[in-house]
C-alpha cells in the first residue's frame, strides 16, 4: 500500500513508530523472556515510549509503581485516562531524578528517537546501580524492513524485502524515520556507558497478523523460526533483546 507521508494519518506518526495497542501473544512472549533476565515483582519500572501504556498496564500486575513517558501527547493522554503515572517527555531528556528506577525499558523505540547515544546516557541516568535496562530494537541482518519505506513523497506500507541488507546511504534514503542495528553497532553504542549487557541476543517476530488470518500458518512458522533462537542463526531474528545492568 502506498500513501502519500504528509497527509495520511497513519504516515504522520512514521518517525514516532506504531505503538502496540493490544497485548497478542507476541508481546506476552517478549515480557516472559525479559522476566527470564529481569525481576519485576514489586520494582520501580520505567517504560520509555510507553504510547498509550499497553506495556504499562502489563507491567503493573508485577508492581504498583511502573511509569510511562512518551513524546506523543495524544497517546499519552489516551493512556492517562485508565492508568497512572504517564507523561509527556522526550527520551533524551527524563524528568526523573538520578537512579529512580531499577528497571528501564525501551520497547522497539531506541531507532525512533532524535538522538539514541542521548537517549541510552538518560537510561542509565536514572537506573539505580545493579538495576536492568532492558531494550529490544530492529536487527540491520532481519531480511523486511517492518517499517515500510518512503519513495519520494510517498511511504510505502509494509514489510519490505532487502531494504536492511543495502548499504547505508541507501537504506537511509529509503528508511530515513527509522534505524536498524548490527549487533557490533549495538555494541559501539554502548561503549561508555555506566552500564554493562548481560544479556545479547536476537528473537523472531511473535506473527500476531499472520496469526488473525491463519492460526495454522502462525503456528507453522513459530515452530520452524523459534527453535533457531538456540542456534547462531537467531542472528538473522526481527529484534536485538538487549538487558544492560547498571554499573556502581
Amino acid at each position: 500500500m502506498v500513501e502519500d507521508v504528509k497527509t495520511a494519518p497513519r504516515c504522520r506518526g512514521v518517525g514516532l513508530g506504531q505503538p502496540s495497542y493490544v497485548w497478542r501473544f507476541g508481546l506476552e512472549r517478549r515480557l516472559s523472556l525479559i522476566r527470564r533476565y529481569v525481576p519485576l515483582e514489586g520494582r520501580r519500572i520505567l517504560d520509555i515510549g510507553c504510547g498509550i501504556g499497553t506495556f504499562v498496564r502489563r507491567l503493573r500486575e508485577f508492581s504498583a509503581d511502573v511509569y510511562g513517558v512518551d513524546v506523543d501527547q495524544e497517546r499519552v493522554r489516551r493512556g492517562a485516562t485508565a492508568l497512572p503515572h504517564l507523561a509527556i517527555a522526550v527520551s533524551e531528556s527524563l524528568p526523573f531524578g538520578d537512579e529512580t528506577f531499577d528497571v528501564v525499558l525501551l520497547h522497539e523505540v531506541l531507532e525512533h528517537v532524535g538522538d539514541d547515544r542521548l537517549t541510552l546516557g538518560e537510561a542509565c541516568r536514572v537506573t539505580r546501580p545493579g538495576g536492568r535496562i532492558v531494550i529490544y530494537c530492529p536487527n540491520r541482518l532481519y531480511p523486511f524492513e517492518t517499517h515500510g519505506i518512503v519513495l519520494g513523497k510517498r511511504y510505502v506500507l509494509g514489510n519490505i524485502p532487502l531494504v536492511n541488507y543495502l548499504p547505508d546511504p541507501l537504506r537511509r534514503r529509503l528508511a530515513p524515520h527509522v534505524r536498524a542495528y548490527t549487533r557490533r553497532g549495538l555494541r559501539r553504542l554502548f561503549a561508555g556507558l555506566a552500564a554493562a549487557p548481560i544479556v545479547h541476543t536476537c528473537v523472531f517476530p511473535g506473527f500476531d497478523n499472520v496469526a488473525a488470518r491463519s492460526g495454522l500458518a502462525a503456528s507453522i512458522l513459530r515452530g520452524v523460526l523459534y527453535p533457531l533462537e538456540k542456534t547462531p542463526l537467531r542472528n538473522f531474528g526481527l529484534s536485538h533483546f538487549v538487558v544492560l545492568e547498571r554499573q556502581g
